[in-house]
């Protein structure tokens, strides 16, 4: 019942907690309307402000001013009513209201500057200086274009006051100045202090996040704009407030290739097409909107569902002309307003704006292709070289060019066979006998498509057309032919056994008939091609055999394998052709880099690019270069491994090898920069192998790699990174299932869970616990169950939801008993003491002391070889949590001596007790100072702990003591 002051004052601090938007704004109305009953006008001043504040950051512009006037009115009828606190406010919210009458362009120019002079006047009234004036001056200048440089001359020359806007929205305004300018990179140096988190404030860095990331795109900082944006629309998302900074997001999304993700964001915001509390905001989100539905239009996409206002379906036409009108009418409405066209021209130059990056950017979140019209593909290859993008449109010279490349070794041939076999297929096509024998031409589009059913791994498709390649080779009258589909039908797709066993045999009896045939005086370039061919085979069938034995291989397969090497090298020196045999080396390396001899592979690899280099065909050192990154990072060498890698893929682009494996290629490379310690390229590069393998359809490849490229961004203190894509992961469970088996997405949701609790959003954190806890319940493995069941109740507990936290509680300490996780158990009930005595003091004190008996019971339990368990920690930081719960209710004598326990306790922990040894003689100095009247007995322990750190190098810890000791001297002078 809210019939008295008291009970309105306590709603109002209950909805203060609230997170802004309709919820908080509909219960702030009606708090107004409950505190107009009382006589003293206190709590109505209050709620006021309160329904002010949320009309502020919900968008309701149209709405504040008018709020505004009758808390001046207050102002001048019952000054008393207002505390000191809120009679400042009323000085500070008429910055608000000159930026909310901006905002509506139904409010004459000439209102809102005699508003702003009315601002002056009392601000003049009252001895505050004039800088916030002066800055509501230029908001209004930079807004309709006039005056903007005298405007930006009066506001930044002046020093800051009292009344000034926080210093991270001026930093905010003061770089949009230099953006409007078209001067990017000035902008983006006065947003420093913000986007580097040394100025920050209820809207910052979010707001300039997302004003931020086209400059980044456009200079080419590609890592923090991808930063930016994980962190800054994960902060938008759903918030009414926010409809520019959404449509930004979604013009960035749109100019940086990834159209999928901002449909995303659009079907996550359609409530912002219909806010018209803040009519400038909405034409900041519908231009972004058009910015997408544009390009998508102009790619072919008119016809894609999209998500626009709610209330009937959209396709990308039909919301590209509803959001052009609707845009168009608003900014023809502010120009009319401001007597200007500056409105107008910012709209019509963002409209303009064409994507700055030649390909992609991936932004390592799992997102959905852009659903596509009948006859449109849903997704397209990344580029590839111009030289094999060249098709002839003569059908004669696209067969020569294709033979050309597959007689070289060339990659790049595919997509002309693919090219030529549409042809070939096509009704009325007649064979041209400039081309040969017609069955020629049959058997290498049959070879074709062995190949592509290799990648496939279809064996039935395989042999079937190297089958059909072997008969349309002799019809041909090839006979070179014919031995090398025989060879690769004998040893491509055998299981060893009686099959290899067969397939030897004739590999045996086709390599004496191409030997036979190479030998001869008249022996073309491609018998011996061919010849090469089938030694290849032979020993691609033994690398099989040995392969399939890993890892013991047994002698005799590897001797065959060895003598099958040997062979081929020595008919290629004999022959005058090493780089024939590129690939059967790389055989060899293979199998030892996979034997654990990596150094043995690192030769082999580094003499086969030595020989590829000599002979003038570096398109062959493409794989091989890729497997001595492999080789390097096997042997902890990740700097000279991502020399390889980028080798190799940049091998692949010049000469357009399709084939090539670019996007586990840049997860390898995201590998190496971890390990390597350049976590920048590791989310780079774990980003767009993710992103490319979402392009080939392998989700559950994908998956896994944004969940290590989100134990990277946490790593580097880049948590909402990390939250951001594990989002994306975890958001859709069936689509998050799909792409990955029950144990990779608990994972991700552990990941998840914690990366919240870190951003303090305990109550998210929570959900994502009690999810995880449920999917793991049913596992064999109850331990994970226990874990799980255990940081639920601490997250829970965090989101202040006790009884929820006592009821996760019991089920992780009956979960212990049936799958034992002695350290999640215990980590548990020290978590609830120190939460029983911060939240009751004294009085919690029994009910911590609980918690730490059953801690030591748990920890009494464990065998004397439980490995798994660092008993000097656990015995420690339980006696430390004890010593900390004693102190808090200020019985020191008991908690000086657990904290003692404590200390002997980290000692037994060797160098990885130093560090919470030291935090246990931190607390326990300040109970010897503070509680007992001991400074110099603390003076003394924490002079030999300082000591002690700086030796074990931990010079964090030993400035920590050393603050500790000073504040201790200090006190003891005073």
């Amino acid at each position: 019942m809210l019939d008295t002051p008291e009970a309105v004052f306590e709603a109002l601090r209950e909805n203060n907690e609230r997170p802004y938007g309709t919820p908080r704004t509909v219960t702030a109305e009606e708090l107004v309307e409950a505190a107009e009953q009382f006589e003293e006008k206190d709590v109505l001043v209050t709620a006021l402000l309160e329904l002010m504040s949320a009309y502020e950051y919900a968008a309701e512009h149209r709405k504040s001013p008018v709020v505004f006037a009758r808390i001046l009115t207050l102002w001048e009828e019952v000054p008393g009513s207002f505390s000191e606190w809120e009679a400042r406010q009323v000085l500070w919210r008429h910055k608000w209201v000159t930026t909310s009458l901006l905002q509506v362009p139904d409010v004459p120019l000439a209102t809102v500057d005699g508003w702003v002079g009315r601002m002056r006047d009392r601000y003049r009234a009252a001895g505050e200086g004039l800088q916030p004036v002066a800055a509501m001056r230029h908001r209004i200048a930079a807004h309709t274009g006039a005056d903007r440089e005298t405007a930006w001359d009066l506001w930044v020359t002046r020093p800051r006051e009292r009344l000034s806007d926080c210093l991270a929205c001026e930093t905010r305004h003061q770089g949009l100045h230099h953006l409007d300018a078209g001067d990017d990179e000035q902008a983006l140096r006065t947003w420093e202090p913000v986007l580097g988190g040394v100025q920050s404030c209820e809207e910052e860095p979010w707001v300039t996040q997302a004003h931020a990331l086209l400059p980044l795109l456009r200079l080419g900082r590609t890592d923090e704009a991808r930063s930016y944006h994980l962190t800054g629309y994960r902060h938008a998302r759903g918030r009414v407030g926010m409809a520019e900074e959404t449509g930004l997001h979604v013009e960035f999304c749109a100019l940086s290739g990834n159209e999928g993700r901002a449909l995303e964001i659009l079907a996550e915001n359609r409530a912002l097409f219909d806010t018209t509390g803040a009519p400038l905001s909405l034409l900041g989100f519908l231009t972004g909107v058009q910015v997408l539905t544009r390009r998508l239009v102009d790619e072919g996409y008119d016809t894609t569902p999209v998500a626009g206002p709610v209330g009937r379906t959209w396709t990308a036409r039909e919301l590209l002309d509803h959001v052009s009108e609707q845009g168009d009418a608003l900014a023809a409405a502010f120009d009319r307003r401001n007597g200007t066209g500056a409105v107008g021209e910012r709209r019509r130059a963002r409209l303009a704006r064409r994507p700055p990056l030649a390909e992609p950017l991936a932004l390592g979140l799992r997102t959905a292709a852009v659903p596509s019209p009948e006859g449109k593909p849903a997704a397209t290859a990344p580029p590839v070289a111009a030289s094999a993008r060249e098709v002839p449109e003569d059908f004669v010279e696209l067969v020569q060019k294709a033979r050309e490349l597959a007689d070289a070794g060339r990659p790049g041939d595919e997509e002309l066979w693919r090219r030529i076999a549409e042809r070939v297929g096509a009704d009325g096509h007649v064979h041209d006998p400039r081309l040969g024998p017609e069955e020629r031409l049959r058997g290498e589009l049959a070879e074709h498509r062995a190949f592509a059913a290799m990648e496939d791994e279809d064996k039935a498709a395989v042999k079937a057309a190297l089958a059909e390649a072997r008969e349309l080779f002799a019809l041909a009258g090839m006979p070179e032919r014919v031995l090398t589909a025989r060879a690769r039908l004998a040893s491509v797709g055998v299981e060893p056994g009686p099959e290899a066993d067969a397939g030897r045999a004739e590999l045996d009896t086709v390599l004496a008939e191409a030997r036979a045939l190479a030998d001869e005086d008249t022996a073309t370039a491609g018998v011996r091609r061919a010849y090469f061919v089938v030694l290849q085979c032979r020993a691609f069938l033994a690398h099989t055999e040995a392969m399939a034995a890993l890892p013991d291989v047994p002698a005799e397969l590897r001797e065959r394998f060895e003598a099958a090497v040997a062979e081929a090298v020595a008919e290629s020196e004999r022959l005058d052709a090493p780089e024939r045999t590129v690939n059967t080396r790389v055989y060899a390396a293979d199998l030892a880099a996979r034997s654990g001899d990596p150094e043995r592979a690192e030769r082999e690899l580094r003499s086969v690019l030595r020989v590829v280099e000599a002979a003038g065909t570096p398109w062959r050192g493409t794989r091989p270069r890729g497997l001595l990154g492999q080789v390097l990072l096997q042997q902890h060498r990740p700097e000279e491994a991502m020399e390889q890698f980028h080798g190799a893929l940049a091998s692949a682009a010049a000469h357009g090898d399709t084939a090539f494996p670019v996007a586990r290629t840049h997860a390898l490379l995201g590998h190496a920069a971890d390990h390597a310690g350049d976590q920048g390229a590791a989310v780079r590069h774990l980003s767009d192998g993710a992103s490319r393998l979402d392009r080939e359809g392998d989700a559950a490849g994908a998956a896994e790699l944004r969940v290590e490229l989100a134990d990277v961004l946490a790593r580097s203190d880049r948590q909402a990174d990390a939250v951001a894509v594990l989002e994306s992961l975890v958001a859709d469970e069936a689509a998050a299932a799909a792409g990955m088996d029950e144990r990779a997405l608990a994972q991700a949701r552990l990941l998840l869970a914690r990366g919240l609790r870190e951003l303090e959003e305990h109550r998210a954190s929570a959900e994502q616990f009690l999810l995880l806890a449920d999917a793991v319940e049913p596992w064999e493995e109850q331990f994970t169950h226990t874990l799980v069941a255990s940081e639920a109740a601490v997250a829970l507990l965090a989101a202040g939801r006790e009884d929820a936290a006592r009821s996760a509680y019991d089920r992780a300490v009956a979960s212990h008993a049936k799958g034992p996780n002695p350290h999640a158990v215990a980590e548990m009930m020290r978590d609830f003491a120190a939460y029983a005595v911060s939240a009751k003091g004294a009085d919690g004190l029994e009910d911590a002391l609980g918690h730490l008996r059953r801690a030591d019971e748990v920890l009494a339990a464990l065998s004397g070889d439980d490995e798994d368990v660092a008993r000097w920690y656990q015995t420690g930081a339980t006696h430390y949590q004890r010593g900390r719960a004693y102190a808090g209710a200020e019985r020191f004598p008991e908690a000086l001596a657990e904290l003692e326990r404590a200390i002997a306790a980290h000692e037994e922990g060797g160098a990885q007790g130093e560090a919470p040894r030291a935090e246990a003689v931190r607390v326990a100095a300040l109970v010897e100072a503070n509680g007992l009247g001991r400074p110099d007995a603390a003076l003394a322990r924490l002079r030999a702990a300082i000591t002690r750190c700086r030796e074990a190098g931990l010079d964090q810890a030993a400035a920590i003591l050393s603050r500790v000791g000073d504040e201790v001297s200090s006190r003891g002078r005073g």
